[in-house]
């Protein structure tokens, strides 16, 4: 018992024939490959189905795990009401996931909403699926905006619930690839959608899940990936073992890539404990790199470390450049934890006696007070990388032509409403960007006109 077989599939509404009404045809090799997957799981025949899904609910910092004993839905919103679902849920299932989770110190459970709505992401799968075969029960999974490494910690969460009930279990990630491969496509083109189409399909066809990991956020976002988080949970449910991984499909006629894969998993195999080693790693990564931080994020990295522990503001060392105890300056403190944005507050100008105390001011912030975010908690501490932006002068401009977005950070202002962003930001690659950033972050609508304003930071890492 346990994990008998996870696919990686894609969910478009329109290859189901009441919706596409035709157009499924483009996608014929994809309907295929889940009419196979249809097949091999009757031939399994589960006890229990996970559907991972992009379309749950979804929280920045918490996974949610669907409650309820029966889950309903039907495809109204995509004009088709008449292709309706009913399952029974899996609550044993669901109640030993939420208690592992906890254990793990993972932020996991059923709290927050209570809707039995299938999502789309849930019912495509399971159209096929039911075609074949209905007699499991069903437990659905959410993403989050944690990191990749979270999401396949809870994918070992998954393996050993189904391990310790004795729960013969499937596993489907639901996801589709990029929404950015065509100029017509929902999303238009960027080079880093196919790239990444012909990157997760080479990793997932080979069951090379350790490379899962490399893909950074921001190839992800500009990539305009919807399952990458799913596809780790679900390779977090076959940690540790090797598995025959099969490549079943490939489309992408409407501008968004749909890819299928199947794994079986098979023997134990320590070599393929990708989480552990890549936890590893990045500890050995974080241990070099705290090696050759200087004496600005020295400071911050010890003022987040002894607030979050302790709840204390630390005392000034004693042993700090000159100029961090006589110069004043505005500063921004950037906290990341596994190359995702952990935390990031800043001042436009000094509010502090010293450079040195504005930066323990704004890293107690960007650690516990950014709203964006939950407060760092002790667990995390290892593996966080900070910066430290000391901002020069502000210079008023005329003209976004005048910016630089690698050199120049931006204020833009409009009253009372004034929007920052610092200067080359991962992710940021033309003014227009920056500048947008920086209005939406002020609530400053497109058409209205601003007050421009340009400065330059000295980065500590």
């Amino acid at each position: 018992m346990g994990i008998a077989a996870a696919y990686m599939v894609p969910h478009p509404p329109l290859i189901i024939p009441e919706i596409g009404r035709g157009e499924e045809g483009q996608i014929y090799q994809t309907t295929e490959a889940y009419e196979k997957i249809a097949e091999s799981v009757k031939q399994c025949s589960p006890d229990t189905i996970v559907v991972i899904s992009p379309h749950q609910v979804m929280y920045s910092d918490y996974f949610h795990i669907a409650p309820g004993r029966v889950a309903k839905g039907d495809f109204g919103r995509f004009r088709a009401k008449e292709v309706s679902f009913a399952a029974d849920c899996d609550m044993e299932f669901t109640d030993k996931l939420c208690a592992l989770a906890e254990n793990r110190g993972l932020p996991a459970g059923m709290e927050g909403v209570q809707d039995g709505t299938l999502d789309h992401g849930t019912m495509v799968p399971l159209y096929f699926i039911n075609r074949c075969f209905q007699e499991y029960r069903l437990v659905r999974v959410g993403l989050s905006g944690l990191p990749l490494i979270r999401h396949y910690e809870l994918g070992q969460c998954i393996r050993e619930t189904a391990h310790v009930l004795n729960r013969k279990t499937v596993v489907i990630a639901s996801g589709d690839l990029s929404h950015r491969l065509k100029e017509d496509g929902p999303y238009g083109y960027r080079a880093e959608g196919p790239a990444y189409d012909s990157r997760i399909m080479d990793v997932m066809g080979a069951g090379a899940f350790a490379e899962l990991f490399g893909f950074t956020e921001d190839f992800c976002e500009r990539a305009g990936e919807c399952g990458h988080r799913s596809f780790v949970m679900m390779a977090g449910t076959l940690d540790g073992r090797d598995v025959v991984a099969r490549r079943l499909s490939y489309e992408g006629p409407f501008g968004v890539g749909y890819g299928v894969c199947a794994f079986e998993p098979q023997g134990v195999n320590p070599a393929r404990r990708f989480g552990t080693a890549y936890v590893q790693q990045a500890l050995e990564r974080m241990k070099r790199q705290r090696e050759t931080e200087d004496a600005y994020v020295r400071l911050a990295r010890r003022t987040i470390e002894t607030y979050v522990r302790t709840g204390r503001v630390p005392e000034l060392p004693d042993h700090l450049p000159d100029e961090m105890y006589r110069q004043r300056a505005g500063v921004f403190v950037s906290i990341k934890e596994d190359g995702r944005l952990r935390g990031c507050i800043g001042t436009i100008r000094p509010v502090q006696e010293s450079l040195a105390e504005e930066i323990v001011s704004n890293a107690i912030s960007a650690s516990t007070r950014d709203p964006r975010f939950a407060p760092i908690e002790v667990g995390e501490l290892e593996r966080l990388t900070i910066s430290v932006d000391v901002l020069g002068e502000r210079e008023r401009i005329n003209s976004v032509e005048e910016l630089d977005v690698k050199r120049y950070g931006v204020i833009v202002t409009k009253g009372h409403r004034r929007g920052l962003l610092l200067p080359n930001l991962d992710g940021v690659d033309t003014v227009a960007e920056q500048v947008a950033i920086a209005r939406e972050k002020a609530g400053i609508k497109e058409q209205e006109t601003v007050e421009l304003e340009r400065f330059e930071v000295v980065r500590h890492i």
